[in-house]
């Protein structure tokens, strides 16, 4: 696993990262002492993330939503 200062990885930071992706993890080190590993993530795969609108037409919201305890909620806060 090659190991690179701080310095270098500022300069070749492009080139380091696609080596990660490319599987070749690397060292970032401070006056020689090792800091941080960089290595690839791997990705969730397309089509992965759940449907947004799924149950349409299965839920429906009472017309009165925003009105719904009301009363319950002024007296809460002392407004009646």
């Amino acid at each position: 696993m090659q190991t690179v200062n701080i310095h270098e990885a500022k300069t070749q930071l492009s080139k380091l990262i696609e080596q990660a992706v490319q599987g070749e993890s690397f060292i970032i080190a401070k006056a020689g002492k090792p800091m941080v590993k960089v290595t690839k993530i791997d990705a969730p795969e397309a089509g992965s993330k759940k449907r947004l609108g799924f149950m349409t037409g299965q839920i429906s919201t009472p017309k009165d939503f925003d009105e719904m305890g009301k009363a319950e909620i002024a007296k809460l806060f002392g407004v009646e």
